[in-house]
């Protein structure tokens, strides 16, 4: 460890381990975690103390003086400084507010301010998944994402509600969202720059703000998590609020069907056959299966309308991917290798981790139905068989599926990521995309 000449500068030192970006973002996040938990005396703002304001001095034990830290590692300990200190909470008093000043060599500071907004999209996106859903409705998620993104120049959002899905033969957003009594919309949100080079990108995010997992109801234990299973389409809002405000020069459209799968009347039910946008009919087997109806019927009208280059959608979509993968790592589909490649390495670029998962042929066949085009949730490995599923509502057009149903939500702080709705995906979504152009 290098020695410090004279006294220390900061009252607070805090290690980085090995060096690498991850641990950069893990001592930013711990830093401040800990600034913020202190009390007034541990901060010297107690005890009549006439300090500045409490400072974070890190250290690299293990780079010689001649090795200077480079901009990759000031952006990771921005990020890891700006999601440590994010909490979602509903409380009577509001906690007071801790100010961080980080103070960057000039060389570094358009790296640490893409990081910045890289960590403001992935806040937004945990702010709207962790929400509870007694407010959360469909249309109170897409009026909150217009007004999340209402600073960000350039990007358009329009709102489509149930007559309009109706109208456009929504058949999956419909039977989803029709057992409750707070009926189903449809996000879209465009950023087309002038300057736009390369692929359009089309962004898919489920938007289901709560799901009970309707007449197949879930267990009561874990149900309250379900408040954040529209972390994917709140993944796609904050994607698209990063790119607008970075002005990547790239097109990308992002959807978000939202509904509220409840018990009731009018629910729909296993056994139902039910008609997407496009025309493609679903047996329906398990109405907790509903992620992949709404998804099927944006992918639909993605190919329909966009004329995509690439379609890539995000959703929690299987409890099969979290036992297969944990609560850390994102599972990838993807039509081609080069797309699959692409995905993950734009995850590594952002400290989010991904693994390729199998489009098993053998499986295919069992998507099929003997009373309607395809069977919605049939037996076997339930993540490759909704991946599966899926990919019928493609036309073969290249395509991404991420399932984030482990690492959307965290049990218990680590590293920059946060107790709750984690936010996962928003990064490697704008990092995958600007890489289009």
């Amino acid at each position: 460890m290098t020695a410090l000449a004279g006294p220390p500068p900061a009252r607070w030192i805090v290690g980085v381990g090995e060096g690498r970006e991850r641990d950069w973002r893990a001592a930013g996040a711990a830093a401040v975690r800990a600034l913020r938990d202190a009390s007034a005396a541990a901060l010297g703002n107690g005890h009549g103390a006439t300090d500045p304001a409490p400072r974070v001095a890190v250290l690299r034990p293990d780079r010689p003086a001649d090795a200077p830290d480079t901009a990759a590692d000031w952006a990771a300990l921005a990020l890891g400084v700006v999601l440590g200190s994010h909490r979602f909470a509903v409380r009577f008093e509001a906690r007071p507010a801790l100010r961080v000043h980080l103070h960057v060599p000039a060389e570094h500071r358009d790296a640490v301010d893409r990081a910045v907004e890289l960590a403001a999209a992935t806040a937004r996106a945990r702010d709207l998944a962790d929400t509870p859903s007694g407010t959360k409705s469909p249309d109170w998620f897409a009026t909150t994402a217009t007004d999340l993104v209402a600073d960000a120049d350039g990007l358009g959002v329009t709102v489509r509600d149930e007559a309009w899905l109706a109208e456009q033969g929504f058949g999956g957003v419909l039977a989803v969202g029709g057992g409750s009594s707070r009926p189903p919309r449809f996000l879209e949100l465009t950023w087309s720059p002038p300057d736009a080079a390369g692929e359009h990108v089309v962004l898919v995010g489920k938007g289901i703000t709560f799901d009970t997992g309707g007449i197949s109801i879930k267990p009561n234990a874990g149900m309250a998590d379900m408040r954040t299973d529209c972390s994917g389409g709140a993944a796609v809002v904050g994607a698209l609020r990063a790119l607008a405000r970075l002005r990547v020069p790239v097109r990308v459209t992002g959807l978000v069907p939202l509904a509220e799968n409840h018990v009731s009347g009018s629910a729909y039910r296993p056994g139902d056959v039910v008609r997407h946008r496009g025309g493609t009919t679903t047996e329906v087997t398990n109405t907790d299966a509903e992620g992949r109806m709404v998804l099927a019927d944006a992918i639909a009208y993605a190919l329909d309308e966009l004329a995509p280059d690439v379609v890539v959608d995000v959703a929690t979509l299987t409890g099969a991917m979290k036992v297969a993968l944990g609560v850390r790592t994102g599972g990838v589909f993807a039509s081609s290798p080069a797309l699959r490649t692409a995905l993950v390495e734009a995850g590594a670029a952002t400290g989010e981790a991904w693994w390729p998962m199998p489009l098993s042929a053998h499986h295919d066949a069992d998507v099929d139905s003997t009373i309607a085009d395809v069977r919605q949730a049939p037996g076997g490995p339930g993540g490759i068989a909704a991946a599966l599923f899926l990919r019928r509502f493609t036309a073969g057009r290249p395509w991404i599926h991420l399932d984030i149903a482990g690492p959307a939500r965290c049990d218990g702080p680590h590293e920059e990521v946060a107790k709750g709705a984690t936010g996962f995906a928003t990064r490697t979504l704008v990092e995958f995309c600007a890489s289009r152009g």
